[in-house]
């Protein structure tokens, strides 16, 4: 019979579970993390784990999407500083390229790539993934509302492209380190450029 825990024990596992899980997935990666070096961490027993997360994958998402959650937190606490009727091209591709910069130095955000993704995100069920990536398509889409007026733009494609320069900085170890930074900025402007013309 599994053993019954507080709310407050509860709490403390799953802030151990996603602590530890956030070190083996900075150390190990996705592929090579496991449950038994996560539960052998955090000193519980293996069938604890799965009271709590039916499977490793649910808990290195959890992990992710807090990072995420940091990130667009940051984002949304910067713009909201800005005022939007007086904002220029060159501050809005400035603040969007450091949220990039910000995101690759996160250390469980800086080690994934695309491969690593698609691992976790084959093993996550459907239903996650897609609620997540409409999660993010709103956020993104209510970012650049800000700054553009009401009906002017189709906010469904700005959202995509800006998800895609995400997704090609996940690709950064590709490309020729000595001019990245000026594309991936040169990138953001012409989006920024189109946005707010």
């Amino acid at each position: 019979m599994p053993k019954c825990y507080s709310q407050q024990e509860r709490e403390y596992i799953i802030k151990r579970l996603k602590e530890e899980a956030a070190k083996c997935l900075s150390q190990y990666g996705i592929k090579r993390t496991t449950v038994d070096e996560i539960v052998k961490r955090v000193k519980i027993p293996k069938g604890t784990f799965y009271l709590f997360y039916q499977s490793k994958e649910l808990l290195l998402f959890d992990v992710i999407l807090e990072e995420h959650d940091k990130i667009e937190k940051q984002l949304l606490e910067a713009l909201s500083r800005l005022n939007p009727k007086e904002i220029t091209c060159e501050q809005l591709t400035d603040l969007l390229f450091e949220f990039f910069k910000v995101a690759e130095d996160m250390p469980i955000l800086k080690m994934l790539n695309s491969g690593e993704i698609e691992i976790l995100t084959r093993k996550l069920p459907a239903d996650i993934v897609t609620n997540h990536l409409l999660q993010d398509k709103s956020m993104v889409e209510r970012f650049f509302e800000k700054f553009v007026p009401e009906g002017n733009k189709d906010m469904e494609v700005f959202s995509v492209a800006f998800r895609n320069i995400y997704f090609a900085t996940l690709h950064k170890n590709e490309f020729d380190e000595r001019h990245y930074d000026d594309a991936l900025k040169l990138l953001i402007q012409g989006l920024v450029i189109q946005l707010l013309q």
